[in-house]
């Protein structure tokens, strides 16, 4: 049967002061509904995947601090398919972890990896894509399909991923090659070209396929998941988790299973993805979500903007203002305990700025 996970884990520094490590950009409600009201982008995850599958075949892998909250952001989400993470260990091993506890359960299971941070719209078009990359995999078994997006501007902030030549289900093509973040003229001849797409970070493959890989190429994990696993549902895999969970060596899911894969012609797939993707990491991301004024500012909260232009102000706390003169491309976010202001160009160092803050004051800020 068709799953799909939803990884929820990361803590959203670069949103830094309003994410913070004890309740992160996942769980906030910084998305306005079509009914007005505010909701988070691990809610509209699992909305958007509620259009291509039934609620109990939706799982969330996330930190185990923050297994409470996403039970209450998720009131549909079933009890035993919340996967915590006693400790990170990079994306390899949370993919693998979710993979052998979904295969536990339906050993013939197909699954789905999205993330917790996007934003993607329409929903239509993207459960018709993922359809699309399910699809893939009854004429290719063993494949492992990427979701590409269509893009929009030569960006040189994502990976991308080249298309080859076509498969038997339209709309999904062989994966040619995989490149690295690229420079501002590499992203211009990659749009110019039409044969490359963002690579998104989410994919659809059997679970045991991955499982078969991370065997092949990090025994190491494919052990201590089959330990965790072997142990009875409950109270004793809880603790077989705690125990092996942090000593798995820490490496991404591209390096452990994708790089190995894409030297095999024809394992590795990308099923187009057109629509209006988002990746909310970064505060002019996140100003994509904001009220927009007539100078460009982006508002949330109680603003006032006078001869300014090209900001992102926000302030979270409704008896707070932030009032601004002369201001221009800055950032400026207020917290009920931080104030940080930067300017736009630099809101890339915030995670830097984060680092120097615990340097000075510890962790209470973080």
């Amino acid at each position: 049967m068709r799953h799909a996970v939803i990884m929820a884990g990361g803590s959203g520094t670069r949103l830094w002061p309003l994410s913070r490590a004890e309740r992160p950009k996942q769980l906030l409600d910084v998305l306005t509904g079509e009914d007005g009201g505010a909701h988070s982008l691990l809610a509209e995850a699992f909305d958007r995947l509620r259009a291509v599958l039934p609620a109990e075949r939706i799982w969330v892998c996330t930190a185990a601090r923050y297994g409470e909250m996403v039970r209450a952001a998720l009131p549909e989400l079933r009890a035993d398919r919340l996967i915590l993470e006693p400790v990170a260990r990079d994306t390899a091993n949370a993919v693998g972890l979710t993979a052998a506890l979904v295969a536990d359960v339906d050993p013939d299971a197909e699954l789905a990896v999205v993330s917790a941070d996007h934003v993607i719209r329409p929903v239509e078009r993207f459960a018709a894509t993922l359809e699309t990359a399910y699809d893939a995999l009854a004429v290719r078994p063993d494949s492992l399909v990427t979701l590409g997006i269509t893009p929009t501007t030569p960006a040189t902030g994502f990976g991308y991923v080249q298309r080859g030549a076509p498969t038997e289900v339209p709309g999904v093509s062989e994966a040619a090659a995989f490149r690295e973040k690229p420079d501002r003229a590499t992203a211009e001849a990659y749009l110019a070209s039409g044969e490359y797409l963002w690579n998104s970070g989410m994919f659809v493959w059997r679970a045991r396929t991955v499982l078969d890989a991370l065997a092949e190429h990090l025994p190491e994990t494919a052990e201590g998941l089959r330990r965790i696993v072997g142990a009875a549902p409950g109270p004793d895999r809880d603790a077989v988790l705690a125990e092996v969970f942090p000593t798995l060596p820490k490496i991404s899911v591209d390096y452990a299973v994708l790089e190995p894969a894409a030297t095999e012609p024809g394992r590795v797939l990308v099923a187009d993805l057109d629509v209006d993707w988002l990746d909310v990491g970064s505060w002019p991301a996140l100003a994509h979500t904001l009220d927009v004024d007539a100078a460009g500012n982006a508002v949330r909260g109680l603003t006032v903007v006078l001869d300014g232009s090209g900001n992102i102000v926000l302030s979270d706390d409704p008896e707070h203002v932030i009032a601004l003169v002369g201001v221009r491309d800055s950032v400026v976010v207020h917290t009920a305990d931080v104030t940080m202001v930067c300017p736009v160009g630099d809101a890339e160092r915030v995670k830097q700025l984060l680092a120097a803050v615990e340097e000075r004051h510890g962790l209470r800020y973080s």
